[in-house]
């Protein structure tokens, strides 16, 4: 209860001087998603967040306003590398576009660290047995499945592929999180996640923190087949 009380001061803390210090991107970030394809600034995702309760989370637009509405899912676990305009990739590549989550973090659907939120069409896939457990904690702007996906999943653009060797473990490290939440480890996380931005401008990446959250995945489930990602 302690740890859960000192998170939401900590979480609203940081969204707060989080907006009002990168508002210079936010203005570069709004004048360069109108510049490059005109329409909505913000995407609203329809995400399933802590105790399994569904919200509206807010990312700047990265891709191509759809000129006919798309059938089927809500969402991919791969974007659509067609609709990606330049600056969208940009935003994408320094998550840029995910700063609007700070407003959801500070109405309190969302943490600075844990879970990923998950899309209401791929419930099934992150929600069930073990993995329910991601539940009782809130989801995150950032976290050891997002950093995770951020080092490694991104490269894949074949959603089968992407499947195959990083939902796997993506998944695991949700569990991973709720086993070791607490103020260090988000600590931890966060120091993390500026490391792994500051390694993307300069194109390269954190081999090393892959590395332990390999490890960290493979104590949670040790039959899980990691020795493909490794790089």
């Amino acid at each position: 209860m302690i740890y859960q009380t000192i998170k939401r001061i900590f979480d609203f803390i940081c969204a707060l001087i989080g907006i009002i210090g990168t508002s210079p991107l936010w203005l570069i970030g709004i004048i360069g998603i109108l510049t490059s394809d005109w329409g909505p600034i913000f995407y609203t995702a329809h995400r399933i967040g802590k105790n399994n309760k569904p919200f509206k989370m807010y990312k700047f637009r990265s891709m191509r306003v759809l000129r006919t509405p798309k059938q089927g899912a809500e969402a991919s676990l791969r974007p659509d590398e067609d609709r990606i305009f330049p600056f969208g990739r940009f935003i994408r590549k320094v998550k840029i576009d995910e700063l609007p989550q700070l407003l959801n973090i500070l109405n309190g659907t969302m943490s600075v660290i844990g879970p990923r939120p998950v899309a209401q069409d791929q419930f099934d896939m992150f929600r069930y047995g073990k993995w329910d457990e991601a539940k009782k904690v809130p989801v995150g702007l950032s976290g050891p499945a997002a950093l995770y996906d951020f080092i490694y999943g991104d490269q894949f653009t074949d959603e089968d592929e992407y499947m195959e060797k990083v939902y796997p473990t993506r998944r695991e490290l949700e569990y991973t999180y709720v086993q070791k939440a607490g103020c260090l480890y988000d600590i931890k996380m966060i120091i993390y996640t500026v490391i792994c931005i500051v390694y993307a401008l300069f194109g390269k990446e954190c081999t090393w923190i892959l590395r332990e959250l390999l490890a960290d995945a493979k104590k949670s489930n040790p039959e899980l087949d990691v020795q493909p990602h490794i790089i």
